[in-house]
């Protein structure tokens, strides 16, 4: 009860409070790098201008990752630094499974003067956008692209017997 009395006398004081919270949540947020959505992240990988390094553990990657990533485990990252020093001039696109652990190394790779972005969502979200996959050197599939293919092939059929 003492608790709501302090928040109607203080109420100012409270407030004050609350921004400064939310404010510092914000900074903190930036200093991993700016949001990206999958939009963004294709069109400044496709122009040349990023690269993209994913931070999953080598398991993940091999399982499903966006074509041309780096893989340098989050937990490897500081020690693996000087392999990514040929990028300098490039901005690096920092992804993850679900987003995690993307600020946590976009702030380490901010501190060695590397311009850094993270995807909104992970990979999690790069996947339910339907965008590709690799798995090792192969694009793994979008399984409901297929199923339309082969409802089209079977369609054509029908229409050749015919």
């Amino acid at each position: 009860m003492e608790f709501f009395v302090f928040i109607s006398e203080q109420w100012l004081l409270v407030s004050i409070g609350l921004v400064l919270i939310y404010l510092l949540a914000i900074t903190e947020g930036n200093k991993g790098g700016k949001l990206l959505s999958t939009g963004e992240v294709v069109v400044l990988l496709n122009s040349g201008d990023g690269v993209l390094l994913d931070v999953r553990p080598h398991k993940e990657f091999d399982a499903g990752h966006i074509t041309d990533a780096v893989n340098i485990p989050h937990d490897k990252l500081a020690a693996r630094l000087s392999e990514l020093d040929k990028y300098k001039g490039k901005t690096l696109v920092v992804a993850d499974k679900l987003g995690q652990h993307a600020g946590a190394a976009g702030k380490v790779l901010r501190k060695q003067g590397f311009d850094v972005r993270r995807i909104r969502g992970g990979v999690a979200e790069w996947q339910n956008q339907n965008l590709p996959l690799v798995k090792g050197k192969e694009k793994i599939k979008d399984k409901s692209k297929d199923k339309e293919k082969s409802k089209s092939k079977g369609k054509k059929k029908a229409k050749a017997n015919a």
